[in-house]
Parts: structure tokens; C-alpha cells; sequence
């Protein structure tokens, strides 16, 4: 079922230019844009290739000017916001947009319509742009604007760039720099060269960021298309790969019709008909990347981020497993696994592809619980064991003997983590030395990921034949449950403390406590449980998931928006997480007596993000949303764990639909 936008929205361009599309190729790259095609981000493009995947990423193609003419008359399909204006003003003319898969715009232009279809290949830094079939005779004119730069930066007009098209036939191909591949545009036209800057584009986006956000654009010539009735205008843009390899325009049907059955195999894969499901399963499909090893990632999230450890391991449940893409997690658990060094896996592998960096403490113990959830589902110990077991226990031993950045099991057995100036919990905003939520001690969290890694840790070595370890993790376990509830129970609010540091104890209400009652053993008695829950839910649930901090709080940000510095100061200060529905509506459904009338009730809490789907990142969920009301979508407007944690949630915990535990990942 496509997702469709009506013709009132797309005219409308204060609401137009906020809702965005995102195209991905399976390898970190992507195509995005609004729906009318105005360019609002530093990040938007037609082609954004990456060059080392699934990192390296230039914008390579931003957009084409794009002028129709029959007889006398002309339309100008495009629009760009300039700093003086707006220029053109062909949202006018657009009649709808849907994802069919794929961003189809339907412009009309007098008596007739107009089709564009754009689409990634699957595996390849490659976009097709088509229009039509022509309904008359046409003349359809595209200047393809060139950046060729760096994803986060800017460009202006510049005496480096080399504007020199090569043409052969039915391609162009240009080098703007030395050491980046070449941009090659196959069509079937008629090109032009008439080479042109383009000057002064304004990303509005980005002014709401407090960043730069003027940028000049190289235009070489002039793509000339004379279309009879029924005839289609063809563009595919590539970069990478020897020019042999780049497709003919003949050959995009087939290009098309592989990459929809492709999508359509992903979105029913056991959705049984859910459009909701679907939608979901699709969502998730743009965020599951193969690296430049030939292993699988997950991207964080478009249009900015590459793959990180924390945020991978906890959508790796909601991307690959409620799906059955099971040999994606496979991938995925040895990709970080392989990169574990001193007990920590990787925060995130850099922009660049080439190294990482190690500053996390629950990164590891996600780790740990996502091969936890993949036994649930496959009961695959011949891999985990040779593959995985090795790393787990690194991390475990490692964790309880001390590593870097202060990680290690204090005297009563719960863990410790940080040093001044460092952010290792998912809270982890930081601007120059400031370190917004620094969090150093005992976090609530994660001693719950603590006590649960150390469980299926003990369970794991029982079955492997590793009784010495097996005892170890069994008597450390103990240890943390036994001190876990005196340590963090804040009888004054009815909740669990966020961090504990000596005799320092930080009762900021916050929703990293609800990590307590969702993982498979509950760390709290269940009378605590439930006055947890109450004042999670009272204090901190929003309709598209939880506050980061209370509003009550002198702290509290109502708002995330302007420069680094107050967005950064908002992000975990009562910015609205959407991944965080996912563990509350968990607990909330064992609190409540994991019940079939406790499933139905919960379904509310998923109900608003189906609507969201409509918003922002048109068929995604956004990563955060203003603290107060209306709730405004921010962030990344594609983000992986909100998308994972909604499904995983929705399937698990409404549809009741958890695996049977085949292996001993616990249940959850």
C-alpha cells in the first residue's frame, strides 16, 4: 500500500518543505530530499554515494533544475530556496507525492500530468531519476547541479573544481577533484555543455541547527529530452566501480522491477497483511547496510549518522529478528564482535570507515543482551558458540576486573563506569569539555544490562561445559541483584535513583530506570515495579515515547532546537525519545500481568506513531521530539532504534508474539 500526499500539503510549502524522502542503497548511501524537491539540508541529494560503505559518503548529484515545455508554453518543476528568495515555484504544479516504493511526484501542467519516479540500486552507488511516459509532445530540460563534497560540510564557488565533461554517446562523466571517483550520468538525451555556477542556495534546516547555510552549486550544461507520447526521460547517476559496470538506460525497467520485488519480499516477510508491520519492515530495511568487509551493519540513522555500537545492538532485535532476518544478525554480531578490544565494542566506527572509537560502557552490555534475543529466536548455539561466546566472556571478565575509562565491578558487585570530562552512557551529549549528563558512578541501567549480561553468561557457560565460569557469573550475579534495589530505591519519589556515586545519588527522574523492568529479570519487587511505572508514566510519557528528564526539573528543556550548544544542552535534558517506547511499553505489559486485556491496553502507546509515518521522514520514525506539546519531530528524521523498538514492541509485547526461547537468551 502506498503512502500517499495529497495535493493540499504539497502546495502548501511551509508543510511540504518539513516532510522529507529517503531513498537507500543497502550500502550506507542514500538520495533524499523534500517532497517538492526543495533542498532544505546540507545532507539532501539525488546521489549521495559512499565511497568506503558504509562510510565516505559525498554529496555527489544535489539536484536538477528541471523546465518542461509544450508548444509556447513552459513550467519550471523545481525549487530552491535562495537567500534572497524562492525560485522556482514548481510545488505549484504538484499534484501528489507518494512512496510506491519508491518518491513518485505527479506534477500537473495544464491539461496533462506528469510522472517522476526516483530510485536506488540495491548494492550500488547508483540513483535513476525518470519522467514520464510524456501524455503529448514534450521538451523536458534538466541541469544537473553538482557539490562533490563532503556530506557535513558546505561549498562554494571554487577555481579547483574542474568543470571538463568526457561524452560518449548516451554518458557524461565528471571529475570535479583529484582522488574521488568521477560522477557518470547515463541518459537518453541530448547534452549540452554550457557550464554554470548556481549561487547562494539556503538550507533552511540548517539555520535552525545555528549552522552554515548558504552554498553555491556547479552546473556543467544541460540534459535536452524530446519526448513523443508515451516516451520517458531516463537519468542514472553513479559513482564508483569501473564504467563497465555502470547499466545502460535500457536496462532501468529491469533495474526497477528487481528492486521492488526486492522490497515487496521485505515488507510482507510475517506481516500477514499488517500495513502498519509492512511499513515498519520497510523502514527497517533502509538501516540494515553491508560494510566494506563483506559483514552487515546497521545505520544509526539518516541523514547523518554511520553505524554505532549502542544504538545497533538494541535495534538489532527490532531490525532483524521480529523480521526472521536472521542471517543479517548473524552478520551484524560478528561485524562488532570482531572489532571488540579490551571488553568494549566499538561506540561507532567513524565517518570515515577506517577505525573506531571505544568510549561507551553499555554498548558491550547491549551486545551482550542482543545475542541473548538472537538465541531466542534461532537457538543457534553452533554459531554463537565458536563465534560469539569467546567476546562475550571478554567483555564480562573484562567489565568485572576493570577496563578503560574507570569501567568496573565495585566491592558490592555493581558497576562502575567514567572519569571526569567522558560521556560512556547513552546520554552522552557533549560540547567542548562540557559534558551535559556526565553520569559517572553507578547508572540504573546500566547494572540492570549488567545483571542480565552476567546471567546469560552464567547460563551460557553451563551449557557449554564452562561450569568455573558458570559458577563466577552466578555468584556476580547475585551480588548485583542483591544490592540493586537497596542501592538505587528512592523511597522520596517512588522511583529508582539514575545514578549512584558514593554517597552522591542523583534522583533526576529519568527513563533509563525503566531498563530495570523490562529486561527478563526484574530487579525490583513488583509492588516498586509498579510505582515505577506509575511515575514513568506520569512524568514521563508523550504520545511518540519519554521525556529524557522530567519537566519538573530545573534542568528541563522544553524545546530542542538552535545551535550545537542549546541542542546539545536539550538532547537528554527532556527531549522526547522515541526508542524509549519500546522498554516501556515492555514493562508496562509485565507490570500489568503480561494479561491479553494488559496487551490490548498497550496498543495506545504504538497507535500514534502510525501517524507519525506521515510526517518528517515519510514512512520512518524520527530520533527525538520537543519535550512539550505539539511534540515536534527533530533530530534525524529516519532513526533505527525508534523504528526497531516500535516494531519490536508492537509484535512482541501487543501481538504477544514473543519466540519461545530456543536458546537461553532469557526471554527478552
Amino acid at each position: 500500500m502506498a503512502l500517499l500526499v495529497g495535493k493540499e500539503t504539497c502546495r502548501d510549502l511551509e508543510q511540504a518543505s518539513r516532510r522529507e524522502w529517503l531513498e537507500t542503497n543497502g550500502i550506507g548511501g542514500f538520495a533524499s530530499s523534500t517532497i517538492v524537491g526543495m533542498n532544505t539540508r546540507r545532507y539532501h541529494g539525488l546521489l549521495v554515494p559512499a565511497l568506503h560503505p558504509p562510510a565516505g559518503r559525498i554529496v555527489a548529484l544535489s539536484s536538477f533544475q528541471e523546465k518542461v515545455a509544450v508548444g509556447d508554453r513552459t513550467w519550471e518543476l523545481g525549487c530552491n530556496r535562495y537567500v534572497a528568495t524562492i525560485h522556482p515555484d514548481g510545488y505549484r504544479y504538484l499534484q501528489h507525492f507518494r512512496l510506491d516504493p519508491f518518491p513518485v511526484f505527479t506534477y500537473r501542467l495544464g491539461d496533462f500530468e506528469l510522472e517522476k519516479q526516483v530510485f536506488m540500486v540495491h548494492g550500488q552507488n547508483r540513483t535513476a531519476v525518470v519522467y514520464g511516459p510524456a501524455a503529448c509532445d514534450l521538451i523536458l530540460e534538466l541541469r544537473p547541479l553538482v557539490a562533490f563534497r563532503d556530506y557535513h560540510h558546505l561549498m562554494r564557488q571554487n577555481p579547483d573544481l574542474n568543470g571538463a565533461v568526457r561524452t560518449n554517446g548516451g554518458r557524461l562523466q565528471l571529475e570535479p577533484y583529484p582522488g574521488l571517483p568521477p560522477l557518470v550520468l547515463s541518459h537518453n538525451g541530448q547534452f549540452n555543455e554550457a557550464p554554470y555556477w548556481y549561487y547562494d542556495f539556503e538550507y533552511s534546516q540548517e539555520a535552525e541547527r545555528g549552522l552554515d547555510t548558504v552554498e553555491d552549486l556547479f552546473s556543467p550544461g544541460s540534459l535536452t529530452f524530446h519526448l513523443a507520447p508515451g516516451e520517458r526521460a531516463v537519468v542514472l547517476a553513479s559513482v564508483s566501480g569501473p564504467e563497465s559496470d555502470i547499466p545502460c538506460v535500457d536496462r532501468v525497467d529491469a533495474l526497477r522491477e528487481e528492486e521492488v520485488r526486492r522490497r515487496k519480499a521485505v515488507r510482507v516477510s510475517g506481516s500477514e497483511g499488517d500495513v502498519f508491520r509492512e511499513s515498519l519492515a520497510a523502514s527497517g530495511d533502509a538501516f540494515l547496510v553491508k560494510r566494506h568487509d563483506g559483514l552487515s551493519s546497521i545505520i544509526a540513522g539518516y541523514p547523518w549518522f554511520t553505524d554505532w555500537g549502542r544504538d545497533t545492538m538494541i535495534a538489532l532485535p527490532g531490525l532483524t529478528l521480529v523480521t526472521g532476518r536472521f542471517d543479517e544478525a548473524r552478520s551484524i554480531l560478528q561485524a562488532f564482535g570482531a572489532a571488540c578490544r579490551d571488553g568494549l565494542i566499538p561506540n561507532r566506527f567513524t565517518d570515515s570507515g577506517e577505525g573506531a572509537d571505544y568510549n561507551s560502557v553499555d554498548a558491550s552490555l547491549w551486545y551482550l543482551h542482543a545475542v541473548g534475543r538472537f538465541l531466542d529466536y534461532t537457538g543457534d548455539h553452533d554459531f554463537v558458540k565458536p563465534s560469539l561466546w569467546p567476546v562475550m566472556t571478554q567483555i564480562l571478565e573484562r567489565f568485572r576486573d576493570g577496563t578503560r575509562f574507570g569501567i568496573r565491578a565495585d566491592e558490592d558487585g555493581l558497576l562502575m563506569a567514567g572519569e571526569p570530562g567522558l560521556q560512556l552512557t547513552w546520554m552522552d551529549a557533549k560540547v567542548g569539555d562540557w559534558v551535559v549528563t556526565p553520569r559517572q558512578g553507578k547508572p540504573v541501567e546500566v547494572n540492570a544490562l549488567w545483571h542480565h549480561g552476567l546471567r546469560l553468561g552464567a547460563e551460557l557457560a553451563e551449557r557449554y561445559g564452562d561450569h568455573a565460569r558458570a559458577e563466577r557469573f552466578t555468584a556476580d550475579a547475585s551480588r548485583v541483584r542483591d544490592a540493586f534495589e537497596p542501592t538505587f530505591w528512592n523511597e522520596a519519589e517512588g522511583c529508582l535513583y539514575d545514578v549512584v556515586d558514593g554517597d552522591a545519588k542523583d534522583a533526576s527522574v529519568r527513563p533509563n530506570q525503566v531498563l530495570a523492568l523490562s529486561l527478563p529479570d526484574m530487579l525490583v519487587s513488583a509492588r516498586r515495579a509498579r510505582r515505577i511505572l506509575q511515575v514513568v508514566e506520569t512524568r514521563l510519557l508523550t504520545p511518540l515515547g519519554l521525556r529524557s528528564l522530567a519537566p519538573e526539573a530545573m534542568d528541563y528543556h522544553h524545546v530542542y532546537t538552535g545551535d550545537q550548544t542549546s541542542r546539545d544542552g536539550a538532547y537528554h535534558q527532556g527531549t522526547v525519545w522515541g526508542w524509549l517506547i519500546g522498554p516501556f511499553v515492555t514493562a508496562w505489559v509485565r507490570v500489568h500481568g503480561n494479561t491479553d486485556e494488559a496487551r490490548r491496553e498497550a496498543a495506545r502507546f504504538i497507535e500514534p506513531f502510525r501517524t507519525h509515518l506521515y510526517d518528517a521522514g515519510l514512512g520512518h520514525i524520527s530520533e527525538v521530539f520537543d519535550g512539550d506539546p505539539p511534540h515536534a519531530a527533530k533530530g534525524c528524521y529516519a532513526q533505527a532504534w525508534s523504528t526497531a523498538e516500535v516494531h519490536r514492541a508492537l509484535v512482541e509485547d501487543v501481538m504477544g508474539r514473543r519466540p519461545e526461547g530456543k536458546g537461553t537468551g532469557r526471554g527478552g
